[in-house]
């Protein structure tokens, strides 16, 4: 007989589903602004479009990576909210596996664009 979980994991596992199932459209969303970032370096736009483009892009991959990590979790299941030794063992499992180096994807392309695509605007002397 499965162990019971605390009212709590189970809405935590709710909420990620929800936003779980929003994954293919946030990562298509990053996708569509990477293009877009990409475009305006190669036309050679202003540095403050560039950035603003940069910025947005950000948002869209930390929003697909938190997907990615909730879906993670739904794989792992609503035990593992409660129990770090049953998480653990989960996270072994192919299906976990592949959610958990889906999401640290997205966090290296978030944290090379941070590095390397939002550029510095200039300070101006008032």
């Amino acid at each position: 007989m499965g162990r019971r979980v605390s009212a709590e994991a189970q809405e935590r596992l709710a909420a990620d589903k929800e936003l779980a199932e929003r994954f293919p459209e946030l990562l298509d969303r990053a996708a569509e602004l990477d293009g877009a970032l990409r475009d305006a370096q190669a036309e050679g736009r202003p540095e403050d479009e560039v950035r603003a483009r940069a910025v947005e892009l950000d948002g869209a991959l930390t929003d697909a990576m938190r997907a990615a990590y909730a879906r993670q979790r739904v794989e792992i299941g609503p035990r593992g909210y409660d129990d770090r030794l049953y998480r653990r063992a989960r996270k072994a499992k192919p299906n976990v596996r592949r959610w958990t180096a889906e999401a640290e994807r997205l966090l290296t392309l978030r944290e090379e664009n941070r590095l390397t695509g939002v550029p510095n605007l200039p300070i101006y002397a008032v």
